[in-house]
């Protein structure tokens, strides 16, 4: 290859690398922040789960426990857009030209960054807990 074309696979490389880099570190904080979120609020458990029986105060106990069906069924979403990625992932393997491949797993690794933000908001509205 001349100069050129060289030069412009370098550049496209460290772009994508720096992006990956990014994207990484964007799941990760997702991911872990929502499993901290679900340690968090499974530990104040005792607290709502008292007032429960309470004729005025047993709204807070109901609250609690749709915010807490609410995190246990986003962890679930969670498991499912990984998984979806996977199988996305896995079928990239099969393409002839390597820069199309590379941004191909770009754009998959964008959409499962866009789709692990929505799982918040997604399992919230299911169960009504805002």
């Amino acid at each position: 290859m001349d100069l050129g074309p060289l030069f412009g696979l370098w550049f496209q490389s460290l772009f994508i690398g720096i992006t990956m880099w990014a994207l990484y570190i964007c799941i990760f904080i997702v991911i872990y922040g929502r499993m901290i979120e679900i340690y968090l609020v499974t530990s104040v458990a005792p607290i709502p789960m008292a007032t429960m029986m309470g004729k005025e105060w047993g709204g807070m106990g109901q609250n609690y426990l749709r915010s807490l069906l609410a995190l246990g069924f986003q962890a679930f979403l969670i498991i499912v857009c990984v998984a979806i990625y996977a199988v996305l992932v896995q079928n990239i393997a099969t393409e002839d030209d390597i820069i199309m491949a590379i941004w191909t797993c770009v754009g998959y690794t964008v959409l499962l960054c866009f789709t692990l933000f929505k799982t918040g908001s997604l399992s919230k509205a299911v169960f009504q807990a805002h």
